[in-house]
């Protein structure tokens, strides 16, 4: 699957370091799934059957999935800023617990850095929403 990703993307232009074009991230991508998809073959046997395995993780797992979701849904519409501070904050207080405080600073502090790296320094272009940039 990832040599034929590879190979389909070899018609998108891969520019330079400087100036990217768009078949770079698709092969880099598929590069490194394929590298990480061989450790775990070779890795493979080292794990126990599926059948010992125990799936007490599996409601935080589904809390996580259901968070993201709802946020990627609204993405577009509401904004990058909006979007990923509702992320941040519903993951810390609604799946890991942190008290409100803490986890409205984490989830402040990190959406702005977010947006200084990828709106002010490297001029990303980021969704602007409907409700909040």
């Amino acid at each position: 699957m990832g040599i034929a990703v590879f190979a389909l993307s070899g018609d998108l232009p891969v520019g330079t370091l400087s100036s990217p074009g768009s078949g770079l991230l698709p092969k880099l991508v598929t590069s490194l799934m394929m590298f990480f998809g061989l450790i775990v073959i070779l890795a493979g046997g080292s794990s126990g059957p599926l059948g010992t395995l125990q799936w007490s993780e599996l409601p935080h797992a589904a809390k996580v999935l259901a968070v993201t979701c709802v946020v990627i849904s609204l993405y577009t519409t509401i904004g990058f800023i909006a979007s990923i501070l509702l992320l941040l904050l519903g993951l810390t207080v609604a799946v890991e617990r942190l008290p409100l405080v803490r986890a409205a600073v984490f989830s402040a502090t990190m959406t702005g850095l977010t947006y200084v790296v990828f709106d002010v320094l490297l001029g990303v272009p980021l969704p602007v929403g409907s409700v909040w940039y």
